[in-house]
Parts: structure tokens; C-alpha cells; sequence
């Protein structure tokens, strides 16, 4: 079979390769699938840099998650059958960009029928890190207002959506007119261009001089900064994560006296330390896409040769909406 491999650490447009590869076989809790789509995630583009708190040994397939037809399944594997369309995270270091790939059984889960393959690849992460991000973590509330930050990559996409499913007003912060109109499209109420506008003043404008009660924070350093001069009383700063580069400091002085709560995500905790909940998380997500209220928007379908370019095109910040490998 053919793979895009990392042989050594840097840009992805740089260090992956296209190989011909044997076939992996699962091992006893994992299953083999062939890869009918591969959604592109910046975890991908930081394994390939060497920056990712999940490091697998060179040389490694990255693409943590994916839809897929299963075409074996190892020993001790009784609820997943050959021929079954499926989706979920990946077994490094046998990724998503590949022909096929191997999937840990517990992380496995029906495909949505709502949902094309290339749509249903990207569900898994963006949409789990949403919903117990601003259910579990940040207890979004029908009529509060959350505001997104880089609201048109793969987990500020999905809380746009889960967002307005909730009830709640959603802000976007975006960069362009291109990312403009894509966080639009999937149903913001209200939509800054960073780059031409003043994020923290659209917000106290908008909100009469309330401020938001949840933020969604993918990016870090600045915005984080600056989203605490935007915070309503008892509301909620989500830290999803740091795609800025710079990991801020809480100042809990500026909590203490604004009343508002800082509150950290790392999703992929559930899987060790709940995995009931994951798996009920999946179920919520498949009947929202069931009936309409959330659909990731994939802007790109890659073809096997185009993946180096399209994950280098993430990593650069060029990207609009999902980017998924749809063979």
C-alpha cells in the first residue's frame, strides 16, 4: 500500500514522503481499516514538527483521524465487523494518510449515515472537543453568548455549530473576508475580521458592554490576553489550545476581581478516564448531524498525492474550513 511517511522532524511539505509500505495487521483490541476520508488537523502538522505531546517513533503515517470500510479486525475485537463504515481516531504510528490504517477498537465508532465519508472523518475530534468543551467544561447555557476564536479552523468551526445547537449567541473571530464568509456560513450571528477589526470592542458592542460568557480559545497568547477585557461577570475562558505559539499566563489576580473562570480542555483525557462518556458524546453528535444542526464543511477533498501540500497549506494558516483526504 502507499503512505505518506515522516522520516525526520520539520514542515510537513518537507518531511513527508509518499512509500510503499506492507499492509499493517491489527493487533488483538485494534482494527484495520481502508481509509475513505482523512481530515487534516493541526496535531498533525505539530507531529510532524516534533512539537505534539504524542510522539510517535520515525518513521510515522500521521492523520489522527478518519472515516473507513474495516477490512479485518484483531482477536479480541466482537462489536466491530468486516465491512463496517467507521470512524474515530487513529493507532500511531499507522495513520490516516495512507490507504489504509489501524483504529484502537475502544476509539472506534459507527459512521453518522448523516454524513459523507469526508464529512464524518472530520466529526470525530473537532466536534468531541467542542461538545465537552462547552457542555462538560465551560456548562453553556441556551442564550449566552460564545465567542470563537479561529472560528474557521477544525475545532472553532465546530463550536460555531454545536454553539448555536446549544442556543446560544455565537461570535466568530476570524482572519480574511474568506474565513469571513465560512464562519457565516455555518450559522455565526456575528462575525469579526481580526485583521480590520477590534475583536474586544465588536464584543462590548454587541453584548451592550456585558462581554461574552463563554470564549472559545484555540489560539492563546494575545487573544487570550485580550479576551479578558471581553469577559462577561461569571463568565467562562476555554483553553483548547495554544495553535498561536505562545502559551500565556493566567493572570488569577484579573479573575479574582473580574469574577470569571479560567478552565482547561484536553479531550483526549475522556478517552482514558471516561470512555463512556466519549462514546455517548458520539451518539449525541450522531443524531445533531441527524437532524441537520451540525454538517463539518469541507472546504478541500485531497487526493493521496495532495496531502503534503494541503497539510503544509494548514500549517501555513491558508486554510479555510475542513481539509480532508477523500480518496
Amino acid at each position: 500500500m502507499q503512505a505518506w511517511r515522516v522520516h525526520e522532524l520539520g514542515e510537513p511539505g518537507a518531511v513527508l514522503r509518499l512509500d510503499t509500505v506492507e499492509r499493517p495487521d491489527p493487533g488483538p483490541s485494534q482494527v484495520l481499516v481502508r481509509v475513505t476520508g482523512a481530515a487534516a488537523n493541526f496535531p498533525d502538522v505539530l507531529m510532524c514538527r516534533g512539537l505534539y505531546q504524542v510522539r510517535p517513533p520515525l518513521p510515522f503515517t500521521p492523520g489522527v483521524e478518519v472515516c473507513g470500510e474495516v477490512v479485518a479486525v484483531g482477536s479480541d475485537v466482537s462489536e466491530i465487523a468486516v465491512g463496517d463504515r467507521v470512524i474515530g481516531g487513529t493507532a500511531l504510528p499507522h495513520g490516516g494518510f495512507a490507504e489504509f490504517a489501524l483504529m484502537d477498537a475502544a476509539q472506534t465508532f459507527p459512521a453518522p449515515p448523516a454524513l459523507d465519508d469526508a464529512e464524518a472523518a472530520a466529526l470525530y475530534i473537532g466536534y468531541q472537543t467542542g461538545w465537552f468543551g462547552l457542555h462538560r467544561r465551560a456548562g453553556l447555557k441556551a442564550g449566552e453568548t460564545l465567542l470563537v476564536h479561529a472560528a474557521a479552523g477544525g475545532v472553532g468551526s465546530a463550536a460555531i455549530q454545536l454553539g448555536k445547537a446549544a442556543g446560544a449567541r455565537v461570535i466568530g473571530v476570524v482572519g480574511g473576508p474568506e474565513k469571513a464568509a465560512y464562519a457565516a456560513k455555518l450559522g455565526a450571528d456575528v462575525v469579526i475580521d481580526r485583521r480590520t477589526q477590534d475583536f474586544v470592542e465588536v464584543v462590548k458592542e454587541v453584548t451592550n458592554n456585558r462581554g461574552a460568557d463563554v470564549v472559545y480559545d484555540p489560539v492563546g497568547g494575545d487573544v487570550y490576553a485580550r479576551s479578558t477585557k471581553c469577559i462577561a461577570f461569571e463568565g467562562r475562558i476555554l483553553v483548547v489550545g495554544f495553535a498561536g505559539g505562545e502559551i500565556q499566563t493566567a493572570a488569577l489576580n484579573h479573575a479574582l476581581v473580574k469574577n470569571y473562570s479560567v478552565v482547561g480542555l484536553h479531550w483526549g483525557l475522556y478517552n482514558a478516564y471516561e470512555p463512556a462518556a466519549v462514546a455517548e458524546c458520539h451518539r449525541t453528535l450522531t443524531q445533531l448531524a441527524a437532524e441537520g444542526a451540525i454538517r463539518p464543511l469541507v472546504s478541500e477533498r485531497l487526493t493521496l498525492d495532495g496531502i503534503a501540500e494541503g497539510v503544509q497549506r494548514l500549517a501555513d494558516g491558508k486554510t479555510v474550513g475542513r481539509v480532508v483526504y477523500a480518496p
